[in-house]
């Protein structure tokens, strides 16, 4: 384990769903706090908390244009030599994979400046071939799908 005793953070408030959000006859689109929600809620792979508790993820860090089908994730490891951290990046690809409409185009990247192998790491998350290769590595997916419980 690499960070034996993480320092948490307070979570925001759950979004309100609006009626109109809802309403399966209006278009609806896709936010940044929309796709932050979705995130926040994956389990660290080292410990029983959320990336937002932890504040690897933060609503600051999600950007997304709807009208370019474009979502932008930033994410913040715990600590700089974190060894977990391309398979934070990876869970929160195949979140997002799993829940967006297939129009998007994701990028899942390291803050800069938050970790050793940042370069190395954002070079991997890039990498569509990488990624699927990695799915194809059913230990490597059930670790994932671990992270994931949390989300459903």
């Amino acid at each position: 384990m690499d960070n034996d005793n993480p320092e948490t953070f307070v979570v925001s408030s759950e979004r309100e769903v609006t009626p109109e959000e809802l309403d399966d006859e209006l278009v609806d689109v896709i936010d940044s706090r929309e796709v932050f929600d979705l995130i926040r809620s994956i389990t660290d792979p080292e410990h029983p908390l959320t990336l937002e508790q932890l504040n690897v993820v933060s609503l600051q860090q999600v950007k997304v244009n709807d009208e370019e089908n474009v979502a932008d994730i930033l994410f913040t490891p715990t600590i700089p030599h974190c060894t977990q951290a391309t398979l934070i990046g990876l869970a929160i690809r195949v979140r997002l994979f799993r829940a967006l409409p297939p129009r998007y185009k994701v990028s899942v990247q390291i803050s800069p400046g938050t970790h050793e192998l940042e370069l190395a790491i954002n070079k991997q998350l890039a990498d569509k071939e990488r990624v699927a290769a990695a799915l194809e590595n059913s230990h490597l997916l059930t670790v994932v799908d671990q992270c994931l419980q949390s989300c459903y």
